[in-house]
């Protein structure tokens, strides 16, 4: 192949190899964390044991519960034991069991949202955690508690003015999968060896590959702070924040990963000895 068209297509494939590995990490992250409902339901597990996250939870059951109970001038007194009572058992086996089983719920909704572009909104029932409170406060004697009425209690996690871009985006994510990654490899691998300086080349591509993963991670970061300054006030941020951190996790520690190895390989090609492919 003459060299006036080895080096602009050689060029031209590290670069696209470069493009594609944000999108083959978020690609994979979408279709095998985020769609799988077992790593996604692993994924929310600690979250559990978060203070901002059982500080919410705690909450919206309160509220949920007091709304069916009218104790009179002892109102307060029994919102601050049902309070107590909520922050108690989000200390236990059983809560966590329930939180598990919740985002399991979740996650079917947000599926069958992002795929079959529904209106509506997604929601976290909290109703198995408040008959598990109801029943402890049964057990510690509180009035009226056995005719508390286990009602849905939700908390919207997507709301239905947000699906439609999120239906585009996580939908072509999804079904690209791992192809993505894969053609990254292809193409850079094709890049280098039809590059006239191969040592250049895998410079270049590890740069190159280096700033699209500090790209993706400047994104999260950016979608963080976009996510939390938009929600309501009645809102948590610091168990949204958690959440979200908990779901961008694996793509944070990937992009870091990816930094870290591109510039190790950078600095093995500028120091390694020189190698030209034969005309």
């Amino acid at each position: 192949m003459p060299k006036s068209v080895r080096g602009p297509l050689s060029a031209a494939l590290l670069v696209l190899a470069c493009v594609l590995v944000p999108l083959g990490v978020l690609s994979i992250w979408a279709t095998y964390e985020i769609g799988d409902r077992d790593s996604y339901v692993a994924t929310m597990a600690p979250l559990a044991s978060d203070p901002a996250v059982r500080a919410a939870v705690a909450d919206e059951v309160t509220g949920s519960v007091m709304k069916e109970i009218d104790v009179g001038p002892l109102q307060g007194t029994v919102e601050s034991f049902v309070r107590d009572a909520v922050a108690s058992f989000t200390e236990t086996a059983s809560y966590k069991t329930a939180w598990n089983a919740a985002n399991r719920a979740a996650h079917d909704a947000v599926q069958s949202a992002l795929n079959d572009d529904s209106s509506g909104e997604v929601t976290i029932d909290l109703a198995p955690i408040t008959q598990q409170v109801k029943q402890q406060l049964v057990d510690d004697g509180v009035p009226f508690a056995s005719k508390i009425p286990v009602k849905h209690t939700d908390i919207t996690v997507l709301q239905s003015k947000d699906l439609g871009w999120l239906w585009h985006s996580f939908h072509a994510l999804q079904v690209a999968g791992v192809w993505p990654a894969v053609a990254a490899a292809i193409l850079a691998a094709a890049g280098i060896l039809l590059a006239g300086r191969r040592r250049r080349a895998v410079l270049a591509t590890a740069l190159g590959m280096a700033v699209g993963a500090a790209i993706l991670a400047a994104a999260v970061a950016i979608g963080r702070a976009l996510t939390l300054d938009d929600l309501p006030s009645d809102i948590s941020h610091d168990a949204a924040g958690a959440v979200y951190d908990a779901l961008t996790e694996t793509l944070r520690v990937t992009a870091w990963v990816i930094i870290g190895v591109m510039v190790v390989v950078a600095v093995a090609a500028w120091l390694g000895p020189r190698v030209r492919r034969r005309a």
